[in-house]
C-alpha cells in the first residue's frame, strides 16, 4: 500500500524526515482520507509509485488544546473527539465542536484529526466552514526555514489544494476565543443522519452590540461548504447584517443573499438547484438559532467517544507491554504477542495473522465491521496502518472473553437476539464493549449514539440496541458477584 513508513518520535525528527523525502512521503495522524487516497491512487510519488508516510502519533504534546493570548489553539494531532470532548472549544468556539460532532463515526473522530480535514482541502470537509468563519490560523514548520503562519483563507488554495511545502508539516491551528457577544451554529445537511458526506454545510457567527437578543449585529460571518471549488464566505450577506438585529425580514434577505456566493455543481449527491435552495434555508435557519438563543440546541450533555478509559489523546501513554514480546514488529493482540506484517491496513494484517474475526465490510470506514480496540480506543482497522499497532494494544472479540466466561456484550448479544447473520457482529460488539468502559450503564440513546459507525445489513437494529442496554445489567450483576 505504501513503500515505507516512519514513526518518529519528536517533532524534529518528523522535520527532518519530511526534509529528506519530500513529496515521497505523506505526513499522517488520522489517515482516515490519506490511506484511502493511497490505496486508491490518488496521492503518488512523481515516479507513480505509492508514497511513503510518516506517521506523526507517537509524538507527545502534539495533540494539546489550550488558550493563549485570547485565541485557542490546536495541535496537529488533535482528534474531532478531543474537540467533541473540549470544554474550552464548546464554550468558545462552538461551531466548530459542533462541525466536528457531525464527523464520521466515534471510530472514525477518534483518529481523525482537525488538521488532516482541512490538509484534505475538500469543499464537502466539515471543519473547514467553521474554521473559516472563526478566522482561523495555521502554522507551517519545515526544517530549513522554520515556521510561518498564514490565515486558512490563504492556505487553502483551490479545489483539493493547499499551501503545504514539501518539506512542511502543519503544526498547528488557531482561531479567536467567541466572546460573551457572539454566537455561532454550524448546521450540516447529508443523506443520513452520520457517516454521510455533507451536501450542504454552513457556519454562522454573530457579534451583537450587547448580549439583548434585539441588539445590532456589528459582526457576521457565514461560511459555505460544498457549494464551490472550495468553502467560500458569503460577504455580501455578512456586509448586510451589520448594522442590524436579527428580525425575520432581516434573516430572510441575508439567507437569499447568501446564495449569490454559492456556485454549485450536480453530482451523485444532490443537484447545483437544490444545493443553491438549502443554502439558503440553512442560513437562515442558523440566523434564527442565534436570534432565539437555540444555538446549541440538541447538542449532548455528555456525548459518546467511545475511547474507554483514556482521554482520547495519542499517543496513548502508559500501556503496560511488560506480558508481550517486544518485537519491533509485533503487537500485543489479545493479550499476547503477535507478529503483524506491515505495508498494509491493520485490517488486512490480523487477518493474515489468523484474526479472521476482524471483518472487512466497505474496506473504507463506512460499515464498522473491522472496528477493534487500539490502545482502548475503538478505531476502524480498516483506516489504520499495520505499523501504527506495533508495540500497543489491540483487543478484537476474541479477547473480550471465552466460551466458559462470556463478555456482558457477548452473554445479552445472546440473549437479546442481537446475532443475525453474525458478519458484523464482531464489531458491533466491540463498540458496545468499548462504551460500557465510559457508561456502565447505557441508555438505547446512547446505544444508538455509540453504533452510528456500526453498519448491519440485515437491519436488525432493535435487538442490537436491546443487547448492549440488556449488556449494562448483566455488566453490573457480574461486578455485584
Amino acid at each position: 500500500m505504501y513503500t515505507f513508513y516512519h514513526s518518529p518520535t519528536t517533532l524534529d525528527e518528523a522535520l527532518y524526515l519530511k526534509a529528506k523525502y519530500g513529496d515521497d512521503a505523506r505526513a499522517i495522524a488520522g489517515a482516515t482520507d490519506l490511506l484511502l487516497e493511497i490505496e486508491r491512487g490518488v496521492r503518488k510519488r512523481s515516479d507513480g509509485a505509492a508514497p511513503g508516510v510518516i506517521d506523526l502519533t507517537r509524538i507527545p504534546g502534539l495533540a494539546q488544546i489550550e488558550t493563549r493570548e485570547e485565541w485557542i489553539h490546536l495541535g496537529p494531532l488533535v482528534t474531532h473527539n478531543q474537540v467533541v470532548a473540549s470544554p474550552l472549544i464548546v464554550e468558545q468556539g462552538f461551531p466548530l465542536a459542533r462541525a466536528c460532532w457531525e464527523v464520521g463515526a466515534p471510530q472514525i473522530r477518534n483518529r481523525a484529526t482537525v488538521a488532516g480535514n482541512i490538509i484534505t482541502a475538500s469543499p464537502a470537509n466539515d471543519t473547514i466552514a467553521p474554521l473559516l468563519a472563526l478566522d482561523a490560523h495555521v502554522t507551517l514548520e519545515s526544517e530549513a526555514r522554520g515556521a510561518r503562519t498564514l490565515p486558512l483563507a490563504a492556505f487553502i488554495r483551490g479545489f483539493r489544494q493547499v499551501d503545504l511545502a514539501p518539506d512542511e508539516l502543519l503544526t498547528g491551528i488557531a482561531f479567536p476565543a467567541l466572546d460573551a457577544r457572539t454566537d455561532g451554529v454550524f448546521i450540516k445537511l447529508g443523506l443520513r443522519r452520520a457517516q454521510a458526506i455533507s451536501v450542504v454545510n454552513v457556519a454562522v457567527i454573530v457579534t451583537r452590540e450587547e448580549t439583548a437578543p434585539d441588539a445590532p449585529v456589528t459582526r457576521a460571518a457565514i461560511a459555505l461548504g460544498a457549494v464551490a471549488p472550495v468553502v467560500v464566505r458569503a460577504t455580501a450577506a455578512e456586509s448586510f447584517l451589520v448594522g442590524k438585529p436579527l428580525h425575520k425580514a432581516s434573516i430572510a434577505e441575508a439567507a437569499r443573499l447568501a446564495v449569490t456566493a454559492a456556485t454549485p455543481i450536480d453530482d451523485i449527491r444532490s443537484s447545483a438547484a437544490y444545493r443553491r435552495a438549502m443554502v439558503e434555508t440553512l442560513v437562515a435557519r442558523a440566523l434564527h438559532q442565534i436570534a432565539v438563543g437555540a444555538a446549541r440546541a440538541g447538542w449532548p450533555a455528555r456525548p459518546v467517544m467511545l475511547w474507554g478509559a483514556t482521554d482520547g489523546v495519542w499517543p496513548v501513554m502508559g500501556n503496560d507491554q511488560s506480558n508481550c514480546a517486544t518485537e519491533s514488529d509485533s503487537a500485543c493482540v489479545n493479550g499476547r504477542s503477535m507478529l503483524l506484517p506491515g505495508g498494509m491496513t491493520l485490517l488486512d494484517s490480523l487477518r493474515a495473522a489468523g484474526v479472521t474475526s476482524v471483518k472487512e465490510g466497505c474496506a473504507e470506514g463506512e460499515c464498522g465491521a473491522c472496528t477493534v480496540m487500539l490502545d482502548g480506543m475503538a478505531v476502524m482497522a480498516c483506516m489504520t496502518p499495520a505499523e501504527r499497532a506495533w508495540g500497543s494494544q489491540v483487543v478484537t472479540v476474541e479477547g473480550l472473553g471465552a466460551a466458559e466466561h462470556l463478555h456482558p456484550v457477548q452473554q445479552a448479544f445472546v440473549e437479546a437476539g442481537g446475532v443475525q447473520c453474525g458478519y458484523c457482529t464482531p464489531g458491533f460488539i466491540m463498540s458496545a464493549a468499548t462504551l460500557l468502559e465510559e457508561r456502565p450503564h447505557p441508555t438505547a440513546a446512547e446505544a444508538a449514539e455509540a453504533l452510528t459507525g456500526n453498519f448491519c445489513r440485515c437491519t436488525g437494529y432493535h435487538k442490537i440496541l436491546d443487547a448492549v442496554v440488556l449488556a449494562g445489567a448483566l455488566h453490573t450483576a457480574s461486578s455485584e458477584k
